[in-house]
């Protein structure tokens, strides 16, 4: 099986009515975590790693580590850089051979979030990776803010899907994800 891009995942899923999980790692033991639980479940999964995470798990160090453990897994995993935002990083990413590139551009005007989503998309295509977009921002440790900040606007999600064909999108509905207190 070994690494796959996150389309072909999700593709996958909906055929096959399953989810897929994505785990973000930020060290070998999250790393080896991951691949034995999906090769345990027989299912496929998303190891990631969020750029902001990079300061204590350096890309050039994790994530050789994460693409090779998904080209060993028995089962299919996609490796993904999320919640990018620099393009050095989202290149350094790809050149290692990151299989997907969450772009964050969430917090820019949509115009703008589109035009970054594009401009990543011709990127990753040179490396045959997949491209994830958000829109909206979700509410935990992403933002701030009062909760209705943190919706996805249907339109908003409409018109960038239209305007650039990425391959998955993050959205908001409510949801929250980050270190809870209660």
């Amino acid at each position: 099986m070994s690494l796959v891009n996150v389309k072909e995942l999700l593709r996958k899923a909906k055929e096959g009515r399953y989810g897929v999980g994505a785990f973000n790692v930020g060290n070998m033991e999250m790393v080896l975590g991951v691949i034995k639980a999906a090769e345990k479940n027989s299912s496929p999964a998303i190891m990631q790693i969020a750029e902001s995470r990079l300061k204590t798990s350096p890309l050039h160090v994790v994530g050789p580590m994460m693409v090779a453990a998904a080209k060993a897994a028995s089962v299919p995993v996609a490796v993904q850089f999320d919640h990018g935002h620099s393009m050095e990083l989202i290149r350094q990413a790809l050149e290692i051979g990151f299989s997907s590139i969450m772009i964050d551009a969430s917090s820019k005007p949509l115009e703008e979030n589109i035009a970054i989503v594009k401009e990543v998309q011709k990127l990753a295509a040179g490396y045959g990776a997949t491209v994830e977009a958000e829109v909206g921002q979700l509410a935990g440790d992403e933002g701030e803010g009062e909760k209705e900040r943190f919706y996805s606007d249907p339109e908003d999600v409409r018109r960038l899907y239209e305007s650039t064909g990425v391959d998955a999108i993050a959205l908001s509905f409510g949801n929250a994800h980050g270190l809870y207190k209660s």
